[in-house]
C-alpha cells in the first residue's frame, strides 16, 4: 500500500542575525586625594557632603576613613580614593606613607580659630618634602632616559608633584571669623596652594572645590609629559595662581549692604545675606577667579 507523506511549505530562512554594536566604555581615571587638617576642623563633614550628601553637627575624631566616589567632570569619568586623615596631634604620627603617595592634598583649616591655620605648616611641609622626593624621582628617571608621565598604578614610582588646595572651611559662621578670607589666601599662594573657601553645613563649594583638585591633577600630569615638573615653572605658566576674592567695582565687599573696611580689601570673605550667599547670579561666589 502506498503511503503518501504531507509535506508544507520549505521552512522560511532564519532571519538575518543583525550585528549589535557595543559601546566602547572608557574606564574612569583613578585620582587619590588625601584630606589633612587640624582636628575639628569639618575634614569629615566635608568628605562625608561628598560621598553621601550628608552633614552632621556631632563631632567625632577620626584616625583614619577611606572613600571611594565617581564623578564626571569636564566629559570625563574619575574615580577619587579619597583619605580622611587624624588631625589631633597624639594621632599625626599614625600617618602612613600611602597618605603622601596621593596625587592630590586638601589642606583644611577652621575660619573661626587661627590656630587651626597655623598647624596646617606641619601638614604643607610633610607634602613639600614628598614633593621634592618626587621631582628627584623625575630628575633620576630623566637621566636613565625615561619618561617622567604619570603612573596611577599603586606602587608605582610617583614623579609627579602632587597638587595642594588650602580650604577655609564653615564659612558660614561669620559671625566667629578670626582669619579673614585674605590671610587664608595670603597663607596658601606663599606655598603655591590654591585657594577655596567652603561650608560642609550649607553645601558651599563642595564639589566645586574637589573638582578643582581633579583639573589640577590632570593638568600636572599634562605638563609633566612635558618635562615640566617643578613647582617654580608651574608658577610662572599661571598654573597655581589661588582663588582670588574680589570686591565689588564701587569698593563694596562681599555681599550686600554696607562693606567694612576689611571688606574693602577682600578681607571680610562671604556675607550671610540670603541668596546673595550661594552661587546664584550675584553672589559672593561668582565673583572668584579660578587659578
Amino acid at each position: 500500500m502506498a503511503s503518501y507523506y504531507q509535506t508544507g511549505p520549505p521552512a522560511p530562512a532564519p532571519p538575518q542575525q543583525q550585528q549589535q554594536t557595543i559601546p566602547t566604555v572608557t574606564p574612569s581615571t583613578p585620582i587619590s586625594i588625601t584630606i589633612c587638617g587640624d582636628g575639628g576642623c569639618g575634614k569629615s563633614s566635608i568628605t562625608l557632603r561628598l560621598v553621601r550628601s550628608q552633614w552632621t553637627s556631632e563631632y567625632d575624631p577620626t584616625i583614619e576613613d577611606s572613600y571611594s566616589v565617581t564623578r564626571r567632570i569636564d566629559g570625563s569619568t574619575y574615580t577619587l580614593s579619597l583619605t580622611d586623615t587624624a588631625g589631633q596631634e597624639e594621632y599625626r604620627g599614625m600617618w602612613a606613607s600611602s597618605n603622601l603617595g596621593a596625587d592630590a592634598f586638601l589642606l583644611v583649616y577652621d575660619i573661626t580659630g587661627r590656630d587651626s591655620l597655623d598647624a596646617l605648616t606641619y601638614f604643607n611641609d610633610l607634602i613639600d618634602m614628598e614633593a621634592e622626593t618626587r621631582l628627584d624621582n623625575a630628575e633620576r628617571a630623566r637621566r636613565a632616559g625615561l619618561g617622567t608621565g604619570a603612573d596611577a598604578r599603586p606602587g608605582a614610582v610617583r614623579m609627579v608633584p602632587p597638587v595642594k588646595i588650602v580650604a577655609g572651611n564653615k564659612c558660614d559662621l561669620q559671625e566667629s571669623r578670626q582669619v579673614p578670607a585674605a590671610v587664608g589666601l595670603d597663607w596658601a599662594r606663599r606655598r603655591g596652594c590654591g585657594f577655596m573657601e567652603t561650608s560642609a553645613r550649607l553645601e558651599v563649594n563642595i564639589e566645586e572645590t574637589f573638582a578643582l583638585l581633579v583639573r589640577r591633577v590632570m593638568e600636572r600630569r599634562r605638563l609633566a609629559q612635558m618635562g615640566i615638573m617643578d613647582n617654580t615653572e608651574l608658577n610662572a605658566r599661571g598654573m597655581t595662581k589661588p582663588l582670588t576674592p574680589l570686591p565689588r567695582e564701587d569698593g563694596s565687599g562681599g555681599g550686600g549692604g554696607a562693606a567694612t573696611g576689611a571688606e574693602k580689601r577682600g578681607m571680610g570673605g562671604p556675607r550671610i545675606t540670603g541668596e546673595r550667599f550661594g552661587r546664584g547670579k550675584g553672589g559672593f561666589w561668582k565673583r572668584l577667579r579660578c587659578w
